[in-house]
């Protein structure tokens, strides 16, 4: 019994050491391909408007391109430091990528992520849910590519099918689906869930400015929750 007690835990130790190898070679191709991907759809971005503004002549001058950027900067920026940072824990690191490169993070990749990780049953931040996620977002990125190519082709006939009503609604779309990914999450964890939309409601309704709404609701929610992850820890220690 004794040598069949050691066989078993060696068979698992060699099971877990080659999964983790595993996860590290698909992060090393992640960070490869995932960084080149980002890198070359950088440089691509900058062709337009070079080509606009110095073949046919259309450049706008430097103020204004610098007037824009401060004043984009001013509104958005603050976003490319924070979208990274709150992603993450629900697109992985080749989620993030993917996300990343073909867009749509938050009425997207998010909730596809989290539905294909529900799916399996995993648990959100483990190798197994990274993995489902990745997969996930993969399928909805190259599906959006297949509508969005679609949508421009016929785009035209598709406004004037649409009817006004219908057209109108559409602006309630990324609230129901921030509201879809809530409720689902929430349903794991509802005292954080309840935290989250307390927090969000009185950040929303407060003379604080818009640019810095968005980062006190998520920076006062982790917080609230990692207090009371340190204090529940605390108990039962």
């Amino acid at each position: 019994m004794a040598v069949s007690r050691t066989v078993d835990v060696k068979g698992k130790s060699i099971e877990a050491r080659s999964e983790t190898m595993g996860m590290e070679a698909f992060h090393h191709q992640s960070d490869f391909w995932g960084r080149l991907t980002l890198w070359i759809l950088t440089a691509v971005s900058f062709l337009p408007p070079l080509y606009f503004s110095f073949v046919l002549g259309y450049h706008p001058g430097w103020s204004a391109i610098l007037g824009g950027l401060i004043g984009y900067a001013a509104f958005i920026g603050v976003m490319w430091f924070l979208e990274p940072i709150t992603y993450y824990p629900v697109l992985g690191k080749s989620g993030t990528y993917i996300a990343f490169l073909t867009g749509n993070i938050a009425n997207m990749c998010m909730p596809c992520s989290a539905s294909a990780q529900e799916a399996v049953g995993a648990e959100p931040g483990t190798k197994k849910a990274e993995i489902a996620g990745t997969l996930g977002i993969a399928t909805a990125s190259l599906t959006n590519i297949i509508v969005v190519v679609i949508t421009v082709l016929g785009g035209t006939v598709l406004l004037t099918i649409i009817p006004q009503p219908v057209q109108e609604a559409l602006k309630y779309i990324l609230p129901a689906i921030y509201g879809g990914v809530l409720g689902q999450f929430a349903l794991k964890k509802p005292l954080y869930g309840l935290i989250a939309l307390v927090i969000g409601v009185a950040i929303l309704f407060s003379p604080i400015p818009s640019l810095f709404k968005l980062v006190l609701c998520v920076g006062l929610t982790v917080s609230a929750v990692l207090m009371m992850e340190k204090i529940k820890e605390t108990k039962i220690s």
